[in-house]
This record gives C-alpha cells, sequence and structure tokens, in this order.
C-alpha cells in the first residue's frame, strides 16, 4: 500500500443542505436536490467508501481494514477494529436539528453498535446570516433546557456564533449544537452515525410531518458541566501570512489531532502513521514515490501508515487540514 488513497465520495441530500458541495467543492451533485453531506472516508455500516482510483480501485474500506489493517494503520491496526474517523464536508444551507451526540459509555447504553461521537468542524466559507451554536451558556442545567424545549427557545440557552472562514470548532461527546444559514465546513469525527436531536426548528416535509425527535435520550447525553464553547481560529486564513510553511495544530483530543497547514513550497509529511489530508483551498499535487495525485479544493485523500513520505506541492497558495491519530 505505497500511495494515497482516493474514495467515490457518498452524497446525501439532506432537508437542511444546499448546492455548495457542488458549486464550491466541485462535486458531481446527482439530482436538483439540496446535498448537506459528502461522506468522503467511512468504514460505517450504513455506508462503506469504495476506493477511487490506483490498484485497489473498487475495493472497499472495509476489506482494507480485514485484509491490509496494519499496513493502512500501523501499530494501531491492533487497537482499532474498525477505521477510526468518518470524514465529510457539510453544506449547512439550512439549519441542523439542535442535537447533541454520545459518549462511548452512552452509546452503548442508548444506541448499541454504535460508537461516541466526538467531531471538530473546519469552516470554509459562511454567509453573513449563517450561525453556530456551540455549548450551553452558564449555569443552564436540566430544568432550564426542559423548559425552554417546551417553549421553543431552545436557542436562547446555547452559545452563539457568527462563523468566519478558518474557524474550528472541536465539539466533544455531549455538546449541545447546531448550525446553518449558508456554512461550507469539514467534519472529522469519530465512525458514529449516533444523533439525538433535540429541536428542529418545528420544520416538516412535503407531507407535513416533523423528524423524529430524542428529547430523552439527548437530555441523558448532555454534558452539563461542559458550558459554552470557544473557536480556534486558523492563522491569518486562507493566506497564512508566509511563503514558508505554516503547521498549526488545532485540536487535540483522544480520538484525532486537527492541524492546518499552508504553504506555497513543497511540504512533506512524514510517513509511518495513518492520516487523512483534506484540501480547503489552493490547488497542487501530493507526490508519493513515481506517483502524483492532484489536490483541489474538496480532495480528500486517506495516508495509509505504510506511506515512507508524501510530499505536497502547491501550485500557489495551498491550504490542507490534516487528521491523525495522536500519540500515545
Amino acid at each position: 500500500m505505497n500511495t494515497p488513497l482516493r474514495f467515490e465520495p457518498y452524497l446525501r441530500p439532506m432537508v437542511w443542505g444546499g448546492r455548495q458541495l457542488g458549486e464550491v467543492l466541485g462535486k458531481s451533485l446527482p439530482t436538483d436536490s439540496p446535498y448537506g453531506e459528502s461522506w468522503e472516508i467511512s468504514d460505517h455500516p450504513s455506508h462503506v467508501s469504495v476506493i477511487a482510483s490506483g490498484p485497489y480501485k473498487g475495493q472497499t474500506l472495509r476489506y482494507l481494514m480485514e485484509h491490509h489493517a496494519t499496513a493502512l494503520l500501523g501499530a494501531a491496526a491492533a487497537r482499532l477494529p474498525r477505521f477510526p474517523w468518518l470524514v465529510k464536508w457539510l453544506d449547512a444551507g439550512d439549519w441542523l436539528s439542535v442535537q447533541v451526540h454520545p459518549s462511548d459509555a452512552d452509546a452503548a447504553r442508548l444506541r448499541p453498535g454504535e460508537s461516541g461521537k466526538t467531531e471538530a468542524w473546519f469552516v470554509l466559507a459562511a454567509a453573513p446570516e449563517s450561525r453556530i451554536y456551540a455549548g450551553l451558556l452558564p449555569g443552564v442545567q436540566e430544568n432550564d433546557l426542559r423548559k425552554a424545549l417546551r417553549q421553543g427557545t431552545v436557542v436562547e440557552c446555547l452559545r452563539s456564533f457568527s462563523p468566519r472562514p478558518g474557524d474550528c470548532f472541536f465539539l466533544p461527546a455531549g455538546t449541545v449544537h447546531a448550525v446553518g444559514g449558508g456554512v461550507l465546513m469539514a467534519e472529522v469525527q469519530q465512525t458514529s452515525d449516533a444523533t439525538f436531536r433535540l429541536f428542529d426548528w418545528d420544520r416538516r416535509d412535503a407531507d407535513g410531518r416533523r423528524r423524529q425527535l430524542h428529547l430523552e435520550e439527548a437530555l441523558a447525553c448532555i454534558d452539563w458541566s461542559s458550558g459554552p464553547l470557544q473557536p480556534l481560529r486558523a492563522t491569518n486564513y486562507p493566506r497564512g501570512g508566509a511563503t514558508g510553511p505554516l503547521r498549526q495544530r488545532l485540536v487535540q483530543c483522544p480520538y484525532f489531532t486537527l492541524e492546518y497547514l499552508f504553504s506555497r513550497r513543497p511540504v512533506a509529511l512524514n510517513g509511518g502513521a495513518v492520516q487523512v489530508l483534506l484540501v480547503l483551498h489552493g490547488r497542487g499535487r501530493a507526490q508519493s514515490g513515481v506517483d502524483e495525485l492532484p489536490l483541489a479544493p474538496g480532495d480528500t485523500l486517506l495516508l495509509p501508515a505504510s506511506l515512507d513520505a508524501v510530499t505536497c506541492l502547491p501550485d500557489d497558495d495551498l491550504g490542507l487540514l490534516l487528521a491523525a491519530l495522536p500519540e500515545n
């Protein structure tokens, strides 16, 4: 396994989606519907990613995990039966539900078969009227939130932000959150599809039906001690402020690290550990041995642990998001 891996995107129409996955990130949207998610790398049972090119074309990520786990994950293969991350692009043209994700322990209790879902967002574009809600305001407890849910005022209990390109939001499991109004983002999360909805903006489908809420499960998963969150900011995004490489750690948690990379010069990424590379802006090439893969906004590459190194060759400014496993 001596080359970066590119997978077929899995495009999901969502009631809260838009068209930016196609218009900005070059995804081929198959219908005129609003699309909210492009699953780029997934080993989740509801969708397993298929390799798009190269010697493993047509094989799945599950196949690699079953037959080439050590080459893919390195030493981490011994403790990871499933690929550790679900990597997506999100277009929140409308409003995602106000929701919360369970921890590993809560998922085992409330959604058997799923893991917990700690995640991080990196904002690529945001309309002036867009908002991100992340975390409860100080002092908000369960009785306050239950009352607000009855009154339809739940967002008054949450910290609210006007997102900007270059903002990164780390959302540990148990964090109440929502986003919408025109936000395009990258998302890296645990491999889980466990979401409990608290409030869905009184939205109805074409038949007048509301989406299912999960009030008791959501309330049971909230980390009442976590409080409001603060965005992290990529330095001088999107330009980086320098001609040489900039490498900035944004997130470190037990499940993944996230770094923002900016360069106008070749930048080498060390091998030996599994990594995922997302192209935020700019164009270039990823060189590994004699192979070169083009890089453009919206591209996602999985770098197996068996790779010695990958060199990113920018055409001009190149901004990347790099996910990796934390060092033990």
